[in-house]
């Protein structure tokens, strides 16, 4: 018989998704492509493949609906929800969140909207 399946366990250390959801340009949530999510996507790629990282998957969704955050990206299986503005950014989630397990607060779209 096999054993049951862990519902808590994750196939990846970090399984990391990022918005490039495309809206009309007269939506007012905006979206995550337009600024930038692309671009965003593949830096950290980039990124997490010359760290060598093992356990981390970097992948494309559609829309995540956190627009009016955007561009976004999600970590699971840790929940965090992140806002960029540019490559440092990214640079600073892949070394400390993804690399070192250290949540990146300061970036957190939970921690801006309670602010």
């Amino acid at each position: 018989m096999s054993e049951p399946v862990n519902a808590n366990s994750s196939y990846f250390k970090h399984h990391v998704f990022f918005c490039l959801n495309e809206r009309p340009a007269d939506e007012p949530r905006g979206d995550c492509l337009r600024h930038g999510a692309l671009d965003g996507w593949a830096h950290t790629k980039q990124a997490v493949g010359a760290l060598k990282l093992k356990g981390v998957r970097i992948n494309k969704a559609g829309c995540l609906d956190r627009c009016e955050h955007g561009p976004v990206c999600v970590v699971y299986p840790d929940n965090v929800w992140y806002n960029y503005v540019d490559a440092s950014d990214l640079d600073e989630i892949v070394t400390e969140h993804l690399q070192h397990g250290r949540v990146v607060e300061r970036l957190m779209i939970d921690k801006q909207t309670e602010a």
